[in-house]
Order: C-alpha cells, then sequence, then structure tokens
C-alpha cells in the first residue's frame, strides 16, 4: 500500500513539474481560443443554413462526368438545371478530385480554404499586431473562427466553394507588393535565388492572373493596377491570365471554345437575379422592381457610378500608403457591380471589418498624446511639423465610430438577415413582408455599397510603394 501511495505521489510530481514549465498566460490564452472556436460553432449552427458540399457535388459530378469521356459544359446536376460555369482553367484545376469521393473533396477543400484564410487573417493582422505587440498566433487563432462564422466563410465551406482559395491568390500579390516596398527586407545572405525572387516580391500579379483566369470577376483588379500605375504587376497578372487561358485552349480546344463562345453568355445558368443570395447591385435592383430580371439601362447607371467611386476611392487609398484598403475597396466594387454576387462571394468583409477595427485603434493610439501634424511653411514654403495636444477626453471617443462600423458589419455578417425574408417570383412577392422586410432581404447589398462609399484608409499603413505624399500623411495622421 505505501508503495501505490508512493507512486501516485512521484506521477503528481511529475505533472506538477510539467505544467509548472507552462506559462500560465499561454494556459489563459488557449483556453480563450477554445471558448472562441466553440462560440463560433454555435453561431454556425444558429445562424447558418443546411450544408451539404452543394456546390462541390456539382463541381465533382461535372469532373467526374468529363473525365469518363463526356463534355464538361454538357453536364446537368441530377434533380437540378445547373452544370459547370467556370473557365476550362477551373476544370483542369479541379480535375483531380474525380479520384475522391465527394465527401472527402468537400472536406478537403473546406480544410485547405481554412488554412488559406487562416495564412491571410495572418498576413492582414501582422502589421496591427506588430505594433500593438500582441502575440500574431493568439490574435489568429481567435480570428480565424470569427471569419469562419460569417455569412461568406460559412457559405463557402458549406457549399464546397473555392472563394477563399481565390481571396488567398489576390491577397498573396498584396503581401508580394508590402514585400516588394521594402526592398526584400526578408531576405537572409544565405538565402538562395529562388529566396531571393520569392522575397523580392517580383511575381506580384500572379496570384490576381490565376484567379483571373478560374473567375472572371478578379479582372477588376487588375484594371486599378493600371489606373493607380502600378504597371509592371498589371502586366504580370494580364500575361499569367492570358497565358493560363492560352495554355487551356492548347490542352482542352474543345471545351475553350464552348465556354468563351455560347457558356460565359448564359446568364440563366448560375439562376434569376432577384433570388435573395443575390446581394449585388442587380439583384438588390431586381427585388426593389419586384422582378425576376434586373432592369438593364438603370443598373449599367448605376454600377458606372460605383465603379467611378469604388476605383477612385481605391487610388486615393493607394496613394496615401493603404494597399489593403486599396484592394478591399476594389474587391468590394466588384461584388457590388458583378450581375450576381452570391453571399459566398462577399469575401472582402473580411479585410474590411480589419480596416475599421485597425482605423479605430489608431485614431485612438494618435489622440492619446503629443500628436505631430503637419502646418503651412512660411511664404508658401515647404511644410513644417507641430505639436498637437488633445483634451483629456478626447482619446475615449476617437475612433468609435470605427470600431462601433466594424462590431455593427461583423454582427450583420454573422447574423445575415437575409434569410428570414427570403422570398422567390413568381410565388411569393418581394414586398410580402413589408419595407421592414425589405430592408433585411437587402441587407448585405446595402452595406456593401455603404462600404464602397465610405471605409476609411489608414494613410501610411500598408504601402506598396514610398512617395512624399504618404510620408506626409502618415506624419499628419500620427502613423505608429
Amino acid at each position: 500500500m505505501p508503495t501505490i501511495v508512493g507512486r501516485g505521489l512521484d506521477r503528481l510530481a511529475t505533472v506538477r513539474r510539467v505544467t509548472s514549465g507552462i506559462d500560465r498566460r499561454t494556459v489563459v490564452r488557449a483556453s480563450i481560443v477554445a471558448a472562441v472556436a466553440y462560440a463560433a460553432w454555435l453561431a454556425i449552427g444558429a445562424f447558418g443554413r443546411p450544408y451539404n458540399f452543394f456546390d462541390m457535388k456539382i463541381y465533382h459530378g461535372a469532373v467526374v462526368w468529363w473525365a469518363s469521356g463526356h463534355e464538361l459544359y454538357e453536364f446537368v446536376a441530377p434533380d437540378t438545371t445547373l452544370g459547370f460555369t467556370y473557365p476550362p482553367f477551373a476544370g483542369l484545376a479541379m480535375l483531380p478530385m474525380a479520384h475522391l469521393p465527394v465527401a472527402l473533396a468537400g472536406l478537403v477543400n473546406a480544410l485547405v480554404s481554412i488554412v488559406a484564410l487562416a495564412l491571410v487573417l495572418a498576413a492582414l493582422l501582422r502589421p496591427v499586431v506588430d505594433r500593438l505587440g500582441w502575440p500574431l498566433w493568439y490574435t489568429v487563432a481567435i480570428a480565424t473562427p470569427l471569419a469562419v462564422a460569417i455569412e461568406p466563410t460559412r457559405e463557402t465551406l458549406g457549399y464546397g466553394q473555392v472563394n477563399l482559395l481565390l481571396f488567398a491568390l489576390v491577397i498573396a500579390d498584396l503581401i508580394a507588393l508590402r514585400w516588394r516596398s521594402r526592398r526584400g527586407s526578408h531576405q537572409a545572405e544565405n538565402d538562395g535565388p529562388l529566396l531571393r525572387f520569392f522575397y523580392s516580391g517580383a511575381w506580384a500579379g500572379v496570384g490576381i492572373g490565376l484567379a483571373t483566369a478560374v473567375k472572371l470577376t478578379p479582372a477588376l483588379f487588375i484594371f486599378y493596377l493600371m489606373i493607380t500605375r502600378q504597371w509592371r504587376v498589371a502586366a504580370t497578372a494580364t500575361g499569367t491570365a492570358i497565358g493560363v487561358t492560352i495554355g487551356s485552349f492548347g490542352i482542352v480546344g474543345a471545351e475553350s471554345r464552348a465556354y468563351f463562345g455560347s457558356v460565359l453568355w448564359q446568364t440563366e445558368r448560375v439562376g434569376a437575379a432577384d433570388m435573395t443570395p443575390n446581394q449585388s447591385l442587380a439583384g438588390l435592383l431586381a427585388r426593389l422592381y419586384d422582378s425576376i430580371e434586373t432592369p438593364g439601362l438603370l443598373w449599367l447607371a448605376f454600377s458606372v457610378l460605383v465603379l467611378a467611386l469604388g476605383l477612385s476611392r481605391a487610388s486615393n487609398a493607394h496613394a496615401d500608403g493603404d494597399e489593403l484598403t486599396a484592394f478591399t475597396l476594389v474587391g468590394l466594387t466588384a461584388n457590388v457591380i458583378s450581375p450576381i454576387s452570391w453571399t459566398h462571394h462577399l469575401v472582402w468583409v473580411i479585410p474590411a471589418i480589419i480596416v475599421l477595427a485597425d482605423a479605430a485603434v489608431r485614431r485612438r493610439e494618435a489622440s492619446r498624446g503629443p500628436a505631430l501634424r503637419a502646418v503651412p511653411g512660411p511664404y508658401g514654403g515647404p511644410p513644417g511639423v507641430s505639436t498637437l495636444r488633445t483634451p483629456i477626453w478626447y482619446p475615449t471617443l476617437t475612433g468609435l465610430r470605427h470600431g462601433v462600423a466594424a462590431l455593427v458589419l461583423y454582427l450583420l455578417f454573422l447574423i445575415s438577415p437575409i434569410w428570414p425574408y427570403e422570398h422567390q417570383l413568381p410565388e411569393v412577392s418581394h414586398y410580402q413582408d413589408g419595407l421592414f422586410g425589405a430592408l433585411m432581404e437587402n441587407s448585405l447589398a446595402l452595406a456593401l455599397i455603404l462600404l464602397v462609399a465610405a471605409l476609411p484608409w489608414r494613410p501610411g499603413a500598408e504601402p506598396a510603394f514610398h512617395t512624399d505624399r504618404m510620408a506626409r500623411a502618415s506624419m499628419l495622421y500620427g502613423r505608429r
């Protein structure tokens, strides 16, 4: 008996020695991460919809059909009128999953998409956490389940969509621009030529080009790169998209001719414009007019206006040294002006939430103590610098509106109030639940338009290059 007790005491002492080496703060943080992940899981169950890899079943069925010798675009999923709608390059990229069961293919896609999302969040949050002194792993571990819980992400994962992968490709170019602006500061002396090329950011544009070859809407980023005179990146993106598309013609010419000759123009293949999950401007107008089809001229006029506004604001954000906000504005603009933007397409609200939250923190930090501001020089000379002191109460309110906006935006896309008011013509009018129901059914589209018009940028926060304008803006707003 004493021997058994002694052994038990020895084991207890061993456990204590092991656990004593673990930082208590790390245990607390791990517990918080677990609690956030569980809360996100509950939120998906409460606000999400039943998911069964519906879109993945179409993609999987199409590539299995294609691999068995049939024409890719002739496939129609059983019990539906839906078929494969992506360009042939996307079909080639998805072809390997023909050898997997559809459920396994969906799980692999979900896992890879979550990993891609975590890497994107790490890249986007790194400048913020470095400035604030937060652990990167902890911040990303909390941000990832929070991002998974909102409408675009949970729909992407649940339906087996590829939006997070395309999102990661575009963000990869943003990271390349960041590295290029630092002139390869990540390089080490013992790095080989491949690593030096990678960290130089010289490949910026490849991600956008590949995303454009898979889905046409990322092509708006190429137009943005052109109007901001990032010629090399625009040429790389254009060359990648064209090269991949021509390569697809060489490999699967029949499918390429079918897609660009007819399938691309068959808008009815993806669904009616007024369907509730279509939260683009076209869907908004169709529902407001209580019509299956969008009023064409009105949509064109407003689309041109939103396009001009979004690209203009993105160009200004770029010039002031905030490339993340510039990319976010372009992505949001593409969501708004696209004829069809299902809720799983709206992944650009994720960086929009980050921008709003960081803008709130930056403004609060800048108002805590003395800040620098630019003042006109004497007799029209170069600007000087003076110290600006603020009242004690001011830091409490500074950035409040941006912080509230970030929280409201997150809750809106978490709850996604469009579904309780989902209606489908001709069976049920979109005004069946009155004005409030119509507002809820269009709430995500209205939020996108508001973000394009009002998303703030943070001067000097994410420069793609260094300019005197960016330096002055950074000094004016108290870059930290």
